[in-house]
């Protein structure tokens, strides 16, 4: 069971990170645009599920993505077993969806900057993200644990990695981007 061994925080620091991630890889720019579904009640998304259909844009063409993630393994980082597969189209994979008696709960963009490299035996991917509807830029870094077992050792690599871009402990955070541009819309 795969589980996206990740960490998410807030960057104080863009230029200084931004620096940083070009030494260890090229940038990709992509739009990410994100439509996440739940359950007609919400007992889905609250019981930590979440079901995603996300389309990613760059300068080399436009792919959907359909994603399950169970409910979280790890409390602190949130991390998650996660299933991806890529769909041809997304508004179908919708209808399939909704289909199946899920509801459109959110949708948002994100502008992202990813930066894919080779270390200590693992990809990791480390994301730049901002999203209109929140305040800030935020970083991702990821990696995948193979296994249950496997999660503490990723998360390690993850953490010091996290250390060597100038990203502090205090500057991690586990909100939601469906939570922050859920309540975001709210206040209006």
């Amino acid at each position: 069971m795969p589980i996206e061994a990740e960490l998410k925080a807030r960057v104080r620091d863009v230029p200084a990170l931004v620096a940083a991630l070009d030494e260890r890889a090229k940038a990709e720019k992509a739009t990410y645009r994100d439509r996440y579904f739940d359950s007609p009640d919400g007992t889905f998304t609250s019981a930590g599920h979440e079901l995603r259909i996300r389309t990613v844009e760059t300068d080399g063409g436009v792919r959907n993505v359909l994603t399950f993630k169970k409910p979280s393994v790890d409390v602190a980082s949130g991390s998650k077993p996660e299933y991806e597969t890529t769909v041809g189209d997304a508004d179908a994979a919708e209808s399939i969806v909704v289909g199946l008696g899920y509801r459109l709960m959110i949708a948002f963009s994100k502008q992202c900057s990813n930066y894919r490299w080779h270390e200590a035996g693992r990809d990791l991917l480390a994301t730049v993200v901002t999203v209109p509807e929140i305040d800030g830029t935020f970083v991702e870094l990821e990696t995948i644990a193979e296994t249950e077992g496997d999660l503490s050792a990723a998360l390690e690599l993850v953490r010091a990695t996290l250390a060597e871009l100038g990203i502090a402990n205090d500057d991690l955070t586990t909100e939601l981007y469906t939570d922050a541009v859920a309540a975001s819309e709210s206040r209006g």
